[in-house]
């Protein structure tokens, strides 16, 4: 450790991560990085990569999400995946991935050997210890993930507690770990819901009619929830209209259509290690940057995964999401969802 940190001081600045990747990307003991390990196909559209992380990965908890960076056209770009696997099973890490987006459709064609970017796990959308004696998880679509996490960690921790999986997918082909759900221990029931085919046990979108056929005691036990926009926010309001709103956890990777008013810019922006100064268009400052020429590192566009992050230097940008206007010196703010209000200047 000592020879380690000695030849760390000796090669400031860069540091010996930067040193080892050249050698292999795998070496590197401060950054995390994930090997490919295996790729499977389960449905059209979708990969699932089996990840062998370097040695600096502290493993996750069922539903937590991780960061992954993969360079596309030279560009870093960062997306938030769950974990599918069991987290008494983290020696390898498992992501199932819809081919939705930039990064996603990149990933679909990933192969045995790529090596990607990984950040430690985070989230707060988990279990509660001890186990709950019900538990009824709902998703949808490729939100099986964090659900079939907390699945197969109950599954290896012997809890013998009633389970209810409620899943919606368009028809029985698209149903992601098919053959898996079909073997469920007797206290596990999976209750499958096609909203565009017959075949499952439930047909069309999520209702209350759902919910009382599936988990009749839903009211007095916890629920899990991802999946798209729109079953959200139908399970929401189920759960609004009963105030059983403390009851529901969720989880999502998507975010409301964010409020901008361009007719109010003003002020000039200025992004000063690059030098580069533009006058305020009113649009969120990564737009503003790549408009300008600039290729700033981002990732999900929504405010979501923190990878476009910078420090403002100096002015007031307002957040987009909580119409909250700051004006701290030196902050960090998400260039994706901050919008100028008057002069800004981004350490960047």
């Amino acid at each position: 450790m000592r020879l380690a940190a000695i030849a760390e001081a000796l090669l400031t600045p860069h540091g010996i991560d930067r040193y080892l990747e050249l050698v292999d990307p795998m070496l590197v003991r401060r950054e995390i990085r994930g090997e490919v390990t295996a790729v499977e196909h389960q449905t059209p559209g979708t990969v699932t990569l089996t990840l062998k992380p370097s040695s600096a990965w502290r493993g996750f908890r069922a539903g937590q999400y991780v960061r992954v960076s993969v360079d596309i056209d030279g560009v870093r770009r960062t997306r938030c995946y769950s974990p599918a696997g069991s987290q008494h099973r983290d020696g390898r890490l498992e992501l199932t991935i819809k081919a939705q987006g930039l990064v996603s459709q990149h990933l679909n064609r990933a192969r045995p050997g790529w090596v990607l970017g990984l950040s430690q796990a985070d989230g707060a959308f988990t279990l509660p210890e001890p186990r709950p004696e019900k538990l009824l998880l709902i998703s949808g679509g490729s939100g099986i993930t964090p659900l079939m996490s907390m699945l197969r960690t109950l599954a290896d921790e012997g809890h013998r507690g009633e389970v209810v999986f409620l899943h919606y997918a368009n028809t029985p082909d698209d149903v992601l770990y098919a053959h898996e759900l079909a073997r469920q221990a007797p206290n596990v029931r999976v209750v499958l819901a096609c909203t565009h085919a017959a075949g499952g046990e439930l047909s069309g979108f999520f209702s209350r009619e759902h919910l009382a056929e599936a988990a009749p005691w839903y009211a007095g036990a916890l629920t899990y929830l991802c999946g798209p926009a729109q079953l959200m926010d139908s399970v929401r309001a189920g759960y609004d209209s009963e105030q059983l709103s403390e009851q529901l956890i969720t989880e999502e990777f998507a975010s409301s259509e964010l409020v901008i008013d361009e007719s109010a810019a003003e002020g000039t922006v200025r992004f000063a290690h690059s030098g580069v100064e533009f006058p305020n268009s009113g649009r969120p400052l990564l737009e503003q940057a790549e408009e300008a020429g600039l290729r700033p590192e981002h990732g999900c566009r929504m405010g979501i995964c923190f990878s476009c992050t910078k420090v403002k230097a100096r002015g007031r940008v307002r957040n987009t999401k909580s119409g909250e206007v700051s004006g701290e010196e030196n902050e960090e703010i998400q260039l994706c969802i901050s919008v100028p209000a008057g002069d800004v200047e981004i350490d960047a």
